[in-house]
């Protein structure tokens, strides 16, 4: 047998790939603290790099209905408008939902608060009741002595010393995750700035690297997949943001109609919290529930029920044809893409194993396409079954 350059070349590659495989299994805690390391120090630019790709969005697209590009005229100023413009869109969603949310959750608090007063009452009466087991509990604290009291106290005391402790480690440790996360977050947005106004550029200079580094082939791949996957990503925010849109006002319709209160603020919870796909209008609906049983529980039993019946609706009808359609995925394939990215990596997994699917189920699909072509296998044998439809 003749070793060439090339089988020589590929063994070495799978040795070395098991040796470095079986290293990570072996020193997989040592592993996975550098992996935090590392993306602890670079998590202000990986959630720039987001920041910056959910912007792109809105951005691109006001950037080509206000300032299109003509032939021989240039905008100047034509990027920082745009920017400027969607950070100013961004901002007014935010306090038009705050200004829904605000007033309405203020009431709340008040309606709960005008009722403490009956709540203490009724507390007072239970307790008037149960004078009839006063004797009872004095001769039960009779029997003890007052070792056994020296015992407690001074449990109770050490208790609240480890309380004392932990409360005020946790008071730190809080103050300092907020110190840093608004350090992140500022850093983070500057990073998306820089991106944004100079995207044509860092892709310029990311499409020299790749034909640097690969060969051509290989890189036109490479670019044609990082296209398919931003197309994609895209268009499942925007169908996400569609279908939440779709959700809150079927909502705020159906409660009006059935004189529920908090209609307004609650299909807005409901469209914030439905952009996490398929367990985020759960949430909405406890917390619309728990404000609604305030002023009526009967009612907030009818808005459960309302809830599973839009619900049902929203997930096996709206949602697997708004966003499989806007991703190119079929609808069986978006539940099981959200059910799989769920189990693995909770809500995360949610958002962005969606649009993943989808670019690997349009890979695969071209992969078999090309391979049907190569192979010269006749369209009739694939497109109909040729045993005829089932007895």
């Amino acid at each position: 047998m003749e070793w060439k350059k090339e089988n020589l070349r590929g063994l070495l590659l799978v040795v070395c790939g098991g040796i470095a495989f079986y290293s990570l299994l072996q020193n997989l805690p040592a592993v996975a603290m550098a992996v935090g390391w590392v993306l602890g120090i670079l998590g202000p630019f990986l959630l720039g790099g987001a920041m910056a790709f959910i912007l792109n969005v809105p951005m691109r697209a006001i950037e080509r209905r206000l300032f299109p590009v003509r032939p021989g005229k240039q905008v100047k100023g034509r990027r920082p408008m745009a920017l400027l413009i969607t950070l100013l869109a961004v901002i007014g969603v935010l306090v038009l939902a705050s200004s829904v949310i605000g007033p309405g959750i203020a009431e709340a608090v008040r309606s709960l608060a005008a009722q403490v007063p009956a709540a203490a009452e009724r507390l007072w009466a239970q307790i008037s009741r149960l004078e009839q087991y006063l004797p009872m509990l004095e001769s039960l604290l009779a029997d003890w002595n007052m070792e056994d009291w020296k015992n407690i106290t001074q449990k109770a005391a050490e208790l609240l010393q480890t309380w004392g402790g932990g409360i005020l480690s946790s008071g730190s440790m809080v103050i300092g995750g907020v110190v840093s996360g608004v350090s992140t977050f500022v850093i983070a947005l500057i990073f998306s700035f820089y991106i944004l106004l100079q995207k044509e550029k860092l892709g310029r200079q990311g499409r020299q690297v790749l034909y640097a580094l690969l060969p051509e082939r290989r890189a036109d791949r490479t670019l044609e997949i990082l296209r398919l996957s931003s197309r994609t990503f895209s268009s499942f925010l925007s169908g996400q943001c569609l279908e939440a849109c779709i959700l809150g006002t079927l909502f705020v319709v159906s409660m009006t109609i059935f004189r529920m209160p908090y209609a307004l603020l609650v299909g807005v919870l409901i469209s914030l919290t439905a952009l996490i796909p398929i367990v985020g209008a759960f949430i909405g609906c406890g917390v619309g529930a728990l404000l609604i049983a305030i002023a009526d529980p009967w009612k907030a039993l009818g808005f459960i029920v309302l809830f599973l019946v839009l619900q049902q609706v929203e997930g096996n009808l709206i949602y697997p044809h708004v966003v499989g359609s806007s991703v190119g995925l079929p609808s069986i394939w978006v539940l099981a893409a959200v059910t799989l990215g769920g189990s693995l990596m909770g809500i995360l997994g949610m958002l962005v194993f969606i649009p993943l699917c989808s670019v690997l189920y349009a890979l695969f699909r071209d992969y078999v396409k090309t391979r049907l072509s190569q192979r010269h296998v006749p369209v009739h044998k694939w497109r109909d079954d040729p045993g005829g439809p089932p007895n």
